[in-house]
C-alpha cells in the first residue's frame, strides 16, 4: 500500500474515493442502503450536503431527471417508467422528493395538476425527457 507523504496526496487521494467509488455506489444502491448512509453520511463523505450528493448522484441513475448544477430538473416534463410498466407522466417536485421518494406532477383533464408519489427510488425502471 502507498503511503502518502503530504497533506496534498492526501486530499486527492480523498477526492479520488468520493468520485470512484462512493459516487458509482450511491448510482447503483438500494434505497434502504442509501438511508443506512445518509445516517453516516458526515463520517463517510465529509461535511457535505447529503442531498447535493448522496441523493443527487442516487438520482443521477436517471440522467433526464437531473440537472448538472440544480439536482432534480423541475422545469422538464419526463415519463416515469415503473418496474410494474405502469408509466406516469409530468414534471418532478424537487421540494417534496426527498431521501430516495419523487414526486411528480401530473396534469389532470381540468387542467389542474395533483401529485403522483412518492414513488420509490427501488421502484422506477426508467426516467426519459418528452420530446417537445
Amino acid at each position: 500500500m502507498h503511503s502518502m507523504s503530504t497533506f496534498a496526496e492526501l486530499v486527492t487521494s480523498r477526492k479520488t474515493w468520493l468520485t470512484d467509488f462512493l459516487e458509482p455506489w450511491c448510482r447503483s444502491a438500494a434505497r434502504k442502503e442509501l438511508l443506512l448512509a445518509e445516517l453516516e453520511w458526515i463520517d463517510i463523505a465529509g461535511k457535505v450536503d447529503v442531498e447535493k450528493t448522496l441523493w443527487r448522484w442516487a438520482w443521477s441513475r436517471f440522467p433526464d431527471l437531473i440537472h448538472e448544477s440544480l439536482g432534480i430538473e423541475e422545469t422538464t416534463e419526463v415519463v416515469v417508467t415503473l418496474r410494474d410498466g405502469r408509466e406516469i407522466r409530468g414534471y418532478p417536485d424537487s421540494r417534496q422528493s426527498l431521501r430516495g421518494m419523487l414526486v411528480i406532477l401530473t396534469s389532470t383533464d381540468t387542467g389542474r395538476f395533483t401529485d403522483a408519489g412518492p414513488i420509490s427510488l427501488d421502484d422506477i425502471l426508467a426516467i426519459n425527457r418528452v420530446s417537445v
